[in-house]
C-alpha cells in the first residue's frame, strides 16, 4: 500500500499504453512533444528564469485531459526568509477559481519558519539543504496550473524547476484532490489550541503536516514548549475528538524532547535549542486518518515546568497558568513542587504549519494565505547561496 502510495499504482514491470509521460520546465514550459532544449540549439539554454518581484511564473499547465502530478523538484538563488516566505505556490485543480494548495514555497516544501534544511522523507526532502522536492502524488481529471508569486518585494534571480507528471491516468470517483494550507499564529493565544488545520468539510485524508515553532524565550526562558496533545475531530465530534495523542514530540515519534533527526514518516529537521526554534513533521502514510464528513485538527499550547526553571520565572515576576487553573505564582505552587518537581502549564508562542490533505472536491473553502508581512515577520534572515 505504502509503495502504491508513493510511487505508481502500475507495477514497475508493467507498461500502460494509455499513460503518456510530460516534464514542464524553462527548457519545455509547456511541457509539449518534441519541443524540448530549443534553445541555443539544445545546449543548454534555458535552465532557469528569473522571477522579479511581484511577478508570477507559471510552473505547469494542463488542460482537457486527466493526469497525476508525480514529482515536483525546484531551486532558487535567493533562499533567505523572506523568499521562502515571500514566494507563494497556489495549485488549481480542474478548472477551479480558488487554489487547493496555496503556501509559502518553502514551507510547501517542509522546509519551515524560512530556514533550509537537509532531510530526507517519504514525500518530501531536501537531499542537502539547497533544493525542494515533492512526490506526492497529485491526480487530477480535467486539468491542473501550478504557479508561483513572488510576493516577497525582491527580485529572485534564478528559479529552476521540474514538474514531472502523467496524462491519460484513469481515475473513478473514489479518487481525491490534494491539498495544502498554510497558517500562522504569533503569538498563539493561551488556552487555546492551535488549529493545524482548520474545519474541512467533505470525504478525505489527512496526510500529514510540518510544523514550525518559535518559542517565547523572553516570557517563558528556555522552558519546554512541547507538552501539547494533538486532536483530530472528525465526522460531527463535539467538544471532544475521537483521535487524541500524549504530546507533541510524541506525535512525532520521538519522546522526552526533541532533537534532531529524519525519517521517512516523522522527523525534526531543525532543532535549534540556543534559538528555541523548531520544524518537525508527521506523515499518515502507515496509519492513514479518513474522515467522511469532515476534519478539523488542533494541537495545546502546553509547556512545562521544573523547579529550576520556575525559580526562573518566578525570579521575574512571571505567573503561569497550569492546567484549568487560575494565573500561580512560585509560592502558590510550593506544594506541586514539593509533590512533583515538575508541571504542565499554559503557554503562547510562535506556531506556523503547512498541512496536506486529499479531499472529493477541488477546492476546500479555507481562507486565502495570509499577507506576506505577517508570513516574514520575526524570521531570521540566514542566508543560504545556492
Amino acid at each position: 500500500m505504502i509503495r502504491d502510495m508513493i510511487l505508481d499504482s502500475t507495477p514497475l514491470f508493467s507498461m500502460a499504453d494509455h499513460i503518456q509521460t510530460r516534464w514542464a520546465s524553462p527548457e519545455n514550459p509547456q511541457a509539449l512533444r518534441g519541443a524540448g532544449g530549443k534553445t541555443k540549439n539544445g545546449r543548454k539554454g534555458l535552465a532557469c528564469v528569473p522571477l522579479p518581484a511581484g511577478e508570477q511564473l507559471v510552473l505547469a499547465e494542463i488542460a482537457g485531459t486527466s493526469g497525476m502530478i508525480r514529482r515536483i523538484w525546484s531551486t532558487i538563488s535567493e533562499r533567505t526568509p523572506m523568499a521562502l516566505r515571500g514566494l507563494r505556490i497556489d495549485i488549481y485543480w480542474d478548472g477551479a477559481t480558488t487554489p487547493a494548495v496555496s503556501a509559502p514555497f518553502g514551507d510547501f516544501f517542509a522546509q519551515g519558519l524560512g530556514r533550509c534544511q537537509k532531510f530526507e522523507s517519504a514525500l518530501f526532502s531536501n537531499p542537502e539543504g539547497r533544493s525542494f522536492n515533492c512526490c506526492v502524488p497529485m491526480p487530477f481529471k480535467a486539468g491542473c496550473k501550478i504557479v508561483v508569486t513572488n510576493e516577497s518585494g525582491m527580485d529572485v534571480r534564478s528559479i529552476f524547476y521540474d514538474v514531472d507528471f502523467t496524462v491519460g491516468d484513469k481515475f473513478d470517483e473514489t479518487t481525491l484532490y490534494f491539498h495544502a494550507h498554510w497558517r500562522r499564529e504569533n503569538p498563539t493565544t493561551i488556552r487555546k489550541d492551535y488549529e493545524l488545520l482548520p474545519r474541512v468539510s467533505g470525504r478525505g485524508r489527512f496526510l500529514g503536516v510540518n510544523v514550525g515553532v518559535i518559542a517565547n524565550t523572553e516570557t517563558y526562558f528556555k522552558t519546554w514548549w512541547g507538552e501539547g496533545e494533538l486532536k483530530v475531530y472528525l465526522d460531527g465530534d463535539g467538544e471532544y475528538p475521537t483521535l487524541c495523542g500524549t504530546g507533541t514530540e510524541d506525535y512525532i515519534g520521538t519522546a522526552w524532547g526533541q532533537g534532531q533527526y529524519w525519517n521517512l514518516y516523522q522527523g525534526c529537521p531543525v532543532a535549534d535549542d540556543e534559538r528555541q526554534q523548531f520544524t518537525f513533521y508527521r506523515w499518515h502514510l502507515p496509519d492513514p486518518i479518513y474522515f467522511h464528513q469532515e476534519i478539523r485538527v488542533t494541537i495545546h499550547q502546553i509547556g512545562c515546568w521544573n523547579p529550576d526553571n520556575l525559580k526562573m520565572l518566578h525570579g521575574v515576576g512571571r505567573k503561569l497558568i497550569v492546567n484549568d487553573g487560575p494565573e500561580q505564582t512560585l509560592v502558590d505552587m510550593e506544594a506541586s513542587i514539593a509533590a512533583n518537581g515538575y508541571g504542565l502549564f499554559e503557554r503562547e508562542d510562535d506556531w506556523s504549519n503547512c498541512s496536506y490533505f486529499y479531499l472529493d472536491h477541488a477546492e476546500n473553502g479555507l481562507p486565502p494565505l495570509e499577507p506576506v508581512a505577517d508570513r516574514i515577520k520575526g524570521l531570521i534572515d540566514a542566508i543560504a547561496k545556492k
